[in-house]
């Protein structure tokens, strides 16, 4: 899904806009046990009730797209024939009126996903009549296609002063101050995808809080799919092979071309306004290391690596390789950050057979907040 798909989708979840009728959800202790289910009408919710709930769906389509919303795809024998794509569709064409199904997906996702504090399980169904849309982008007219989706939102429930609190004589959260709320979701999904602008059964989006852990035994749970590697390790991995493949070539030089490349690349796709994922290939890196003066045996090295580690025609996003933002130089002892764009900066030597890391310096040397003098 791109960006726009997703932010049609988010927008969709304000009070005045949302066609969603009704919450299910399952209170669950950190322990697993379950401490109430319940379905709540949205018709009959407060308006402050309504918007505390819409604003945790809201989160699960929220982040940066192969980061925090990552797309999966099932196989196409899954979607012909399978146990867990079955039980999406019987909760998406229910709208969650099957209680046997909506039970179901509670008890996979208590069975796989772990947390110190209690969660909440949220689900909502809705029906979106797609609006037409004109090749310039402009809203002409309703359309003719209907968009059926569920949403699911995991979040902890922790000792709060005002949120949606749970209230332990009906059962149910409710805004409120004091008492235990639930958070903004750990984890949660949209099926199907909204691919295109319309219905997309072989996808979905699944959406992680965090970069370092995508919860991967709830998605083979769930999805019975073997997720990516959350954004983190896709980087640790990368940085390590790197250095791996390229051994004594992985200089100062090497490893800022990259850099520079990813982020040339990601800074195009942004002036672009292009809303296609970017995406950068084992042979396109390659060829950086070839612009970069690294000789073709490491070269292939690093192609050979890079397909074993994310697959034959892996493409990943760049955002995910290197950090873009800032630029970190580490010792043991000694930790340099440099402006992202001043690379230029920095250089390594070797001088009387010790090395060194040299940063250019004019005026405005401090060290402790004192303008040291440099001669």
């Amino acid at each position: 899904m791109t960006e726009k798909e997703i932010g049609e989708l988010r927008r969709r979840l304000k009070p005045e806009r949302t066609n969603i009728t009704a919450i299910r959800g399952c209170y669950v202790s950190s322990v697993g046990d379950v401490l109430s289910t319940f379905r709540q009408s949205m018709g009959l919710m407060s308006e402050e009730d309504k918007e505390k709930y819409l604003a945790i769906f809201r989160r699960t389509l929220s982040g940066t797209p192969d980061r925090s919303l990552i797309d999966l795809a099932f196989r196409t024998s899954q979607v012909a024939d399978s146990e867990e794509h079955r039980l999406l569709m019987r909760l998406r064409e229910s709208a969650l009126n099957d209680d046997e199904a909506v039970e179901q997906l509670f008890s996979l996702i208590r069975s796989a996903y772990t947390s110190e504090d209690h969660y909440l399980i949220l689900l909502a169904h809705e029906n979106y009549d797609v609006p037409f849309k004109a090749k310039d982008g402009m809203q002409l007219e309703d359309g003719s296609d209907v968009f059926s989706y569920i949403l699911c939102a995991v979040c902890p429930v922790k000792p709060s002063r005002e949120a949606l609190r749970y209230v332990a004589e009906e059962k149910e959260f409710h805004n409120g101050s004091m008492g235990y709320a639930a958070a903004m979701p750990e984890v949660g999904f949209l099926f199907p995808a909204f691919d295109g602008r319309r219905t997309n059964i072989y996808n979905c989006l699944y959406y992680t809080r965090s970069v370092k852990d995508n919860h991967e035994n709830l998605v083979q749970a769930i999805f019975k799919i073997e997720p990516p590697m959350s954004a983190e390790q896709q980087q640790n991995t990368f940085s390590g092979l790197l250095h791996e493949a390229l051994e004594e070539e992985c200089s100062l030089t090497v490893v800022q071309a990259v850099r520079e490349d990813l982020c040339q690349r990601m800074q195009a796709h942004k002036e672009l306004k292009d809303d296609t994922p970017l995406t950068v290939s084992g042979s396109e890196l390659r060829n950086v290391l070839a612009e970069a003066g690294v000789p073709e045996e490491k070269q292939a090295k690093f192609s050979a690596q890079f397909e074993s580690t994310f697959g034959t025609d892996a493409a990943l996003s760049p955002r995910n390789l290197m950090e873009s933002k800032k630029l970190q130089l580490k010792t043991p002892d000694v930790i340099i950050n440099v402006a992202p764009d001043r690379a230029d900066l920095v250089e390594t030597r070797v001088i009387g057979g010790v090395k060194y890391i040299l940063i250019k310096a004019d005026d405005g040397v401090e060290l402790s907040g004192v303008d040291l003098e440099i001669s």
